[in-house]
């Protein structure tokens, strides 16, 4: 079995997977790998438990009523930087957020109901945040793949 952090083929195999079907039962999963359902149970776990895998659901932003997804690059004042990162991820609006390089320090994808709730998000609640220096949004117009083989937006 592999160690923290550092998952062997078989793991990897597994999470393949699960990235195609997060419900697919073990014994399926099983028997496409030539493994005891067991294994494929206790190799689950331990990728949960070690943080490597997190098995959840996704939703089509556009048949929940989300119409207005966009991404949005933001600058930050370097010392502000953890704590506008922290506040602008507890946003229930943020269903993403990563710290990059280059002309923005941080991009979020983020689900607005409509423009106005999007620039309500923008102008009320993001540019509050202490440290944003400056924002530039992209409105999402089509999706050609999500994560992993999930569908795509219409």
């Amino acid at each position: 079995m592999s160690s923290l952090n550092e998952p062997d083929q078989l793991d990897i195999d597994i999470i393949a997977q699960l990235q195609r079907d997060g419900r697919k039962p073990y014994t399926e999963i099983a028997a496409d790998l030539g493994v005891s359902e067991g294994t494929v149970r206790n190799r689950v776990q331990r990728l949960v438990a070690d943080q490597i895998i997190q098995v959840t659901g996704m939703a089509d932003p556009l048949r929940m009523g989300y119409d207005a997804p966009a991404l949005i690059g933001i600058s930050v004042h370097p010392a502000q930087l953890q704590s506008a990162s922290k506040t602008i991820a507890n946003f229930p609006e943020v269903s993403y957020s990563v710290l990059v390089s280059g002309e923005f320090d941080i991009f979020v994808e983020v689900m607005c109901r409509d423009r106005e709730d999007l620039a309500s998000f923008i102008s009320d609640r993001l540019h509050q945040v202490p440290g944003i220096v400056r924002t530039q949004t992209f409105i999402i117009l089509k999706t050609f793949k999500m994560a992993f083989g999930a569908k795509s937006f219409p």
